[in-house]
């Protein structure tokens, strides 16, 4: 981000769903994809339920460029971004599953990271559902 920013001015914000990658450091990764994820400010509306689709497509392609085979997602513009928790659930398993069967080169293995009980029960719901409801409803 000092780069951009010296590049492009201290003003400068990360735009939504353009991740960039940097070294894991000192974390058990390789490499860390960062993405800006959109903030809900009203109500939820078709682009801001696309961007949220884009960040997972756009880290997707990143993992895929770079040959990374695993690849874990926080729960992306929930929280202080005010997403709501069951539809951004919805939104990434969808995305993920529908990229997954695009490109099943890459990656090998995708991680839902969540911290609430809460988010754990919506990918549980999303996950776990019998087959035939998932495909009657995408």
């Amino acid at each position: 981000m000092r780069i951009l920013r010296s590049k492009y001015g201290q003003d400068y914000e990360q735009p939504v769903a353009v991740p960039m990658i940097t070294d894991g450091y000192n974390l058990p990764s390789k490499k860390v994809i960062h993405v800006v994820g959109p903030i809900v400010s009203g109500n939820l509306t078709e682009e801001l339920e696309q961007n949220l689709a884009d960040c997972y497509k756009n880290v997707l392609a990143m993992c895929q460029e770079h040959q990374l085979k695993t690849v874990a997602f926080c729960c992306i513009s929930t929280g202080v971004f005010r997403f709501p928790n069951q539809r951004a659930a919805e939104i990434a398993v969808q995305t993920v599953t529908e990229w997954l069967t695009e490109h099943p080169d890459s990656p090998e293995r995708v991680i839902f990271n969540v911290f609430k009980d809460e988010d754990r029960k919506y990918y549980e719901q999303e996950l776990f559902q019998p087959c035939n409801e998932q495909t009657e409803r995408r």
